[in-house]
């Protein structure tokens, strides 16, 4: 696994994003943004799930206005997005947000964008430049013909230096697509020439198991090599299951481990207990726990707490009964249908 590159490090809210802090997770509200109430609650399950920034969109003034109440129902930073219209980029600073994401070269005129960075310098709040593959600008477009990774990158870089020509580089940049391999490049390269902290995704993924796959391969690539520092999974799904999904891949890449970890064998034909049923149950058993722990679920007494012996806890299944095991070593035989609580309870023992 390589390491991180480091990069410099800009706040936001009291996250700290870059500079060898750990990969921020973070979502995006799918609520109506006028509706408060609404979005504060979805807010809310996503802090449950252990969500750490959260993106709302601003389609129109009082979307930008209701960010103010947004903001005090919050526990984690809000961040809003933004296209075309800077004046709600400054409302949603005076409404309190802890950040923009924008595209400067969208937004109009270099005078529209000087205010947006003003009032970013004065409120001491970052702001995010998305690129995005499928809105690239026409005269890219027109130069390399359709998107490639060196046109995301110029266009990042382009909009960079609108902000940085105001004296302003508390700057995070994603580069999204939804091709793997060009997002992949895209991030390569702007990685190995700038020291901007890297937001990470795969823009439109699709629905759940689809766009689960896609993200891990993407995401997990870019992870792997040390690039990221903050990541976002874009489902067409709940986005609770989007930060479910963002923690599974970052701790399937060794960059943060947060909650239990599950093993289970795929079960074939000499297994004689529910394997699926039974780790169905303790998956969802272990979502109510936050230790640190890796727990495995076997269908074979013979080799299954051989073959998990790196599992801090684990029950293996044999035809009436079954093994409780921890580290690899067998603490006790009970009879199958206590395989489910016998585990728990020697987990909960030891908490």
């Amino acid at each position: 696994m390589t390491e991180r590159k480091p990069k410099r490090q800009i706040m936001v809210g009291s996250v700290p994003v870059g500079g060898g802090a750990p990969v921020a997770v973070q979502s995006m509200t799918k609520t109506d943004t006028r509706d408060v109430v609404a979005t504060v609650a979805q807010i809310e399950s996503l802090v449950r799930h252990g969500c750490e920034l959260v993106r709302a969109a601003v389609p129109d003034l009082d979307a930008a206005i209701a960010l103010g109440e947004i903001v005090k129902g919050s526990k984690i930073p809000v961040i809003a997005d933004i296209h075309f219209d800077w004046r709600l980029a400054l409302e949603s600073i005076k409404q309190g947000v802890s950040g923009l994401r924008i595209n400067p070269g969208n937004i109009g005129a270099e005078w529209k964008v000087r205010e947006v960075v003003a009032a970013c310098k004065d409120s001491g709040i970052p702001i995010r430049i998305g690129v995005n593959a499928g809105s690239l600008e026409k005269d890219l477009l027109k130069r390399y013909g359709h998107p490639t990774p060196e046109a995301i990158v110029e266009s990042a870089e382009k909009h960079i230096s609108i902000l940085e020509h105001g004296g302003f580089n508390d700057i995070k940049v994603s580069l999204k697509g939804s091709n793997i391999p060009l997002t992949v490049e895209a991030y390569r390269l702007f990685n190995g020439r700038h020291d901007y902290p890297l937001h990470i995704g795969i823009s439109e993924a699709g629905p759940s198991m689809r766009g689960t796959v896609k993200s891990s391969v993407g995401l997990g690539i870019l992870l792997y090599e040390g690039i990221g520092d903050t990541v976002r999974v874009s489902l067409t799904a709940p986005p609770e299951e989007e930060v479910d999904v963002a923690y599974e891949i970052l701790k399937a890449t060794g960059r943060r481990k947060k909650g239990p970890d599950m093993v289970s064998c795929p079960t074939c034909g000499r297994c004689n207990v529910n394997i699926i049923g039974l780790a169905g149950q303790v998956d969802d058993r272990l979502r109510n726990y936050d230790r640190d722990i890796t727990v495995a679920v076997m269908g074979c007494v013979v080799n299954g707490p051989g073959e998990a012996r790196e599992a801090d806890y684990g029950i293996a299944g044999g035809k009436g009964e079954g093994l409780v095991f921890k580290k690899g070593a067998v603490v006790r035989k009970v009879n199958e249908k206590d395989l489910l609580t016998e585990l728990f309870r020697m987990i909960d023992e030891e908490d």
